[in-house]
């Protein structure tokens, strides 16, 4: 693959099946935190600024082809724009290497909202599969949406 492109996920493109499907020359580059970086839902998800949160992402090597299929599933410009952040990229047995990455955010506050029942189960399955802290998660889920009705939910998701 002629240059290099990392792309950063953090939401439904943690599933490596969607991906293998959306972006097919796609691999898994490693993963990396985004230090001062709240993950947010507001019926999809986003990142926000918050010195202090973190959030842990999925980074993917992809191509000018897979960036192309992204930016159509994304919305992008309309619904989410694109970032460049430089990240520390950890890859299992390697020395932790400074990258730029792209990174997709909602362009638009449209204010909290809860994501569907499958949305979040796709998150809650990326959490799960790389061993991600699970309590970044529910949170943004209890930010967005009445406690009890969010505890609902991530039972229903983990049984």
């Amino acid at each position: 693959m002629k240059n290099k492109k990392y792309y950063i996920a953090y939401g439904s493109n943690l599933s490596v099946e969607q991906m293998a499907y959306r972006c097919p020359d796609a691999k898994i580059a490693g993963q990396a935190v985004l230090a001062g970086w709240e993950l947010l839902f507001r019926g999809c998800a986003t990142i926000a600024p918050n010195p202090k949160k973190n959030t842990p992402v999925l980074v993917w090597e992809i191509s000018e082809r897979d960036e192309g299929n992204l930016d159509l599933y994304e919305g992008y410009p309309n619904y989410y724009r694109k970032e460049d952040l430089n990240i520390e990229l950890l890859r299992e047995g390697a020395e932790p290497e400074m990258v730029t990455a792209m990174v997709y955010i909602m362009e638009n506050d449209f204010g909290r909202r809860a994501p569907s029942r499958y949305y979040y189960k796709v998150l809650h399955d990326g959490y799960k599969a790389f061993h991600f802290p699970m309590h970044i998660l529910e949170g943004a889920l209890k930010e967005c949406m009445d406690k009890d009705a969010a505890q609902r939910m991530i039972e229903e998701v983990q049984a």
